[in-house]
């Protein structure tokens, strides 16, 4: 149990540091991905008036026939970026949550900028 608290602490610090340098803007909101073991969150959020524009997850219904694979975060990032264009969001600030920037993390992001959003 130690260790997995260690790894929480290490991860938490790594999105401090992160976060010092991030901030969205309301010309340049920040997208926040959170993974979890089977699902991906995503918010895009500007920080100065502190309200979340867009939210997602991949905990819908629609997203059932994927599970928590690369498939799922690739369609995850064509939707999120589809709505976000919408919402005349076209460019944003990319937090990957302390996460390595590798597997679902960068599958989603690849699709998000395929799908129009500039980060």
């Amino acid at each position: 149990m130690k260790a997995i608290k260690k790894k929480r602490a290490l991860l938490q610090r790594r999105h401090q540091r992160l976060r010092q340098e991030l901030s969205g803007t309301g010309e340049r909101p920040r997208l926040a991905v959170y993974r979890s073991l089977r699902h991906l969150h995503v918010q895009i959020i500007d920080d100065q008036k502190g309200e979340t524009l867009l939210s997602f997850s991949t905990n819908s219904a629609e997203f059932a026939k994927y599970g928590g694979n690369v498939a799922a975060a690739k369609e995850a990032g064509l939707l999120v970026a589809g709505k976000a264009k919408e919402k005349s969001i076209t460019t944003v600030v990319f937090d990957r949550g302390g996460r390595k920037f590798h597997g679902r993390l960068k599958a989603f992001a690849d699709a998000a900028r395929e799908g129009g959003l500039t980060f």
